[in-house]
C-alpha cells in the first residue's frame, strides 16, 4: 500500500467518526472540549456556525453522530454528544453581538424560500450575510416550519424555537407568515434570481381500510393533529387512544395523547419492537410514561356504531425472511384482535405533495412523483430551483435539512455569480501539536470506563399535567463537565514520522488496542489480515506509515485506536505525535471569500 497522504483534508476528517457522521460536520470534540473548559458561548458559536440550531438540535436531533462515538469502542453507551449541544445553548451569554449584522448594501440578487423551516432559514443563514435579499414564504403565521408545528412543546419549548428562529430573520431576512404559494409559475414570474424549495413533507399517510370514511370524526392524521395541538385548535381527545405508526411522529402523538387527557394510550405497530424506526430514546420515553407498544399486529377495519368509533380489528403477523434476508409480516392464523378506542391516531409515514408544481414548468420528477434533485448541489432540472430538505429527498430529520441547506446556499451563490454550481469548496483545516511537554498534553487523554451520565427528568406525574412543560431538564454544570470528560478527543490525530523512528516497537508494546503494527507492505488484504489485531471495517482506512529503515511500515488500525497518545507518550525519539485537526466545512459565504483570494 502507498504511504497515507494525511494533509488530504478528508483522511483525518474521517477519522473523526462524530464530526463525519453528523450531516452538517458540526466538529464535535472541539465544542465538547470547550463545554469542559466552561466556554459556553465558544462551545454555542461553534455549534451554530455548522448546525444553525444548537439549542434545538441539542433536545430533537436523530443523533446519527452518536453511534459513531469511539467512547463506543470502549463501552456500550457513547458519549452524550446531542445533550452536550444543548448544554452550551442552555449556558450561554447573550451572543447576539457574535452574530453577523444585516449588510448595509444589498448585492441586488433576490432569493425566493418556499417554507420556514430549518432548510429555507439555514439557506437564509448563509446568505443574508453575502448581501442577498432572502424572502422567506410559510403558510404559517410564525417561522419554524415542521419544528414548530410537529415538534411538542414538552420536547421543544417554544422560546427556544423562538429564540433561534430569530437570530437568523434579524440578519435582514424578509419572513412572509400566513403567505401558501399555490403556483410555482407565479412565483417564477416573480423575477427572483433563485428560488429554494424547502416545505418539507406536509402530506400524513391515510389508512384505506373499512370503517374509515364511517368512523372519520375520530380518525386523524398523526402530524395534521400535532399541528393542529401546537396552534392550540385541540386541547383535549378521548380517554383511550391507539397510535398506528412506529416512527417518531408516532411517540410525538402517543405522548401528547396522554397530556391531553388520553388515559389508556397504545402504540400499535406493524413491525417488530426492533425494527420501529423510532429513536430507541423516543421508545424508552413513551414507555416511561405507561404507554404500551404492542407489535407485529396489522389494521383491519375500524369499527363504529352507526359512525361512532369503536375500535380497531387487527391481524396477528410475523416475520419471515426469504433467501435474500428480505423481510415479509404473514399472518399466524391466531384470530384476529380487537382493540376498543375512542380516537385514533394515524401515524404511519409522510409524504411530499408538490400539487403547486405545474408539471411544464421545467422541473422533472421521478417515478415517486419526486422532483429529481442532484444529492451534492440540491440542485432541481430547472437551473433556477433548488430543493432541501424533507422536500428533497423525503423525511428525514433537522440536521439533515441543515446540511441541505448549506450546500443548496453555496449552488445559489455559485448559480447567481454564473459559476458552475458543480464546483465545491474545500474545507478549512487547522492543524496543531498538541505536546506541551515531554510527557504532557493540552488535552485530557485519559481513558477510563466512565458511564454515560443521564439527563435529568421532570417528575412523571408532574410533566404529564402540561403539554407544555419540558420534560428532559438537561444537565447542570457538574453533570455537563462529567459527561465531557467521556470524550476521546478523537480529532486530536496520531501523527507518524518514519524518519524519526528507530522500531524500538515502544508503541506497539504500550498500545491498548493492539492496533500498531511494523510489518512488510503488501495489498490492502494481506496487510488487514497480518496486523497485531485483524483490521475487518474497511469503512475506515488503514495509516500507512514509511521510511523505515528495516523497509518496512508502520500500519495504524484507524477504526480501533482510541487516540489515547500513550504511543506519543512512550516514543523515545518524537515519532508519534498527536495534532489536533480542526475541520470546519466551507459555507458559501468562505467559498466566496476563497475564491476571491485565489484570484488575487
Amino acid at each position: 500500500m502507498k504511504p497515507t497522504d494525511i494533509s488530504v483534508p478528508d483522511y483525518f476528517h474521517k477519522v473523526v467518526d462524530c464530526q463525519w457522521a453528523c450531516p452538517a460536520h458540526t466538529p464535535v470534540p472541539e465544542y465538547i472540549r470547550l463545554i469542559a473548559a466552561g466556554r459556553y458561548s465558544d462551545a454555542y458559536m461553534i455549534n451554530w456556525e455548522s448546525n444553525v440550531f444548537p439549542g434545538i438540535l441539542g433536545r430533537t436531533c436523530d443523533r446519527p453522530c452518536e453511534p459513531a462515538c469511539r467512547r463506543g469502542r470502549v463501552e456500550k453507551d457513547p458519549v452524550a454528544i446531542c445533550r452536550l449541544k444543548r448544554v452550551a445553548a442552555d449556558f450561554k451569554d447573550d451572543i447576539r453581538g457574535r452574530l453577523p449584522k444585516p449588510v448595509k448594501q444589498k448585492n441586488g440578487k433576490r432569493i425566493a424560500l418556499v417554507g420556514g423551516g430549518p432548510a429555507s432559514l439555514a439557506v437564509a443563514r448563509d446568505l443574508a450575510p453575502m448581501g442577498y435579499e432572502c424572502v422567506v414564504f410559510d403558510q404559517d403565521p410564525q417561522s419554524g416550519g415542521m419544528m414548530r408545528t410537529q415538534i411538542p412543546k414538552f420536547r421543544l419549548p417554544e422560546s427556544v424555537l423562538d429564540e433561534e428562529c430569530q437570530y437568523i430573520l434579524d440578519l435582514g431576512i424578509e419572513f412572509i407568515g400566513g403567505k401558501r404559494i399555490d403556483s410555482l409559475k407565479a412565483l417564477l414570474a416573480e423575477n427572483f434570481d433563485a428560488i429554494f424549495v424547502g416545505c418539507g413533507a406536509p402530506r400524513g399517510r391515510d389508512l384505506d381500510i373499512p370503517g374509515r370514511k364511517e368512523a372519520a370524526q375520530n380518525v386523524h392524521i398523526g402530524i395534521d393533529w400535532l399541528s393542529s395541538v401546537s396552534f392550540g385548535h385541540i386541547d383535549k381527545i378521548g380517554k383511550r387512544v391507539i397510535v398506528l405508526g412506529g416512527g417518531n411522529t408516532a411517540m410525538d402523538c402517543c405522548r401528547s395523547s396522554r397530556r391531553l387527557g388520553g388515559e389508556e394510550v397504545k402504540v400499535v405497530v406493524r413491525s417488530g419492537f426492533e425494527e420501529m424506526k423510532a429513536s430507541p430514546w423516543e421508545k424508552e420515553d413513551a414507555m416511561h410514561e405507561d404507554i404500551p407498544i404492542l407489535n407485529f399486529l396489522v389494521p383491519k377495519e375500524f369499527t363504529h356504531d352507526n359512525g361512532k368509533l369503536t375500535g380497531i380489528v387487527f391481524e396477528k403477523v410475523k416475520a419471515e425472511y426469504d433467501a435474500k434476508g428480505r423481510r415479509n409480516l404473514v399472518p399466524t392464523g391466531e384470530p384476529d384482535q380487537h382493540i376498543e378506542c375512542d380516537d385514533v391516531l394515524v401515524a404511519v409515514g409522510q409524504e411530499n405533495a408538490f400539487p403547486w408544481i405545474e408539471r411544464d414548468c421545467g422541473i422533472e420528477f421521478d417515478k415517486w412523483d419526486m422532483p429529481k434533485v442532484d444529492p451534492k448541489t440540491m440542485a432541481s432540472t430547472h437551473p433556477k430551483i433548488f430543493f432541501g430538505g424533507d422536500a428533497a429527498f423525503g423525511p428525514k430529520n433537522i440536521i439533515w435539512a441543515v446540511a441541505h441547506g448549506h450546500e443548496a446556499a453555496i449552488s445559489i451563490d455559485r448559480f447567481c455569480r454564473g459559476e458552475d454550481i458543480n464546483v465545491r469548496p474545500a474545507p478549512q483545516v487547522a492543524v496543531s501539536s498538541q505536546k506541551m511537554g515531554i510527557h504532557e498534553w493540552s488535552y485530557d487523554n485519559e481513558i477510563a470506563p466512565d458511564k454515560r451520565y443521564r439527563v435529568p427528568h421532570r417528575d412523571k406525574v408532574v410533566a404529564l399535567r402540561d403539554i407544555k412543560a419540558e420534560v428532559e431538564l438537561g444537565y447542570d454544570v457538574e453533570l455537563a463537565l462529567k459527561e465531557a470528560d467521556r470524550c476521546l478527543n478523537c480529532d486530536v490525530q496520531t501523527v507518524f514520522t518514519g524518519e524519526l523512528c528507530i522500531e524500538c516497537d515502544a508503541c506497539v508494546d504500550i498500545c491498548p488496542m493492539d492496533c500498531i503494527t511494523f510489518t512488510q507492505n503488501g495489498d490492502e488484504t494481506d496487510l488487514r489480515a497480518r496486523l497485531q489485531a485483524p483490521a475487518k471495517n474497511h469503512n475506515q482506512d488503514l495509516y500507512i506509515g514509511s521510511d523505515l529503515k528495516t523497509g518496512r511500515v508502520m500500519v495504524k488500525d484507524e477504526d480501533v485506536c482510541l487516540h489515547c497518545g500513550l504511543c506519543a507518550e512512550r516514543c523515545p525519539t518524537g515519532a508519534w505525535d498527536m495534532q489536533k485537526y480542526l475541520i470546519d466545512m466551507t459555507h458559501a459565504e468562505q467559498a466566496c471569500q476563497q475564491q476571491k483570494q485565489s484570484a488575487a
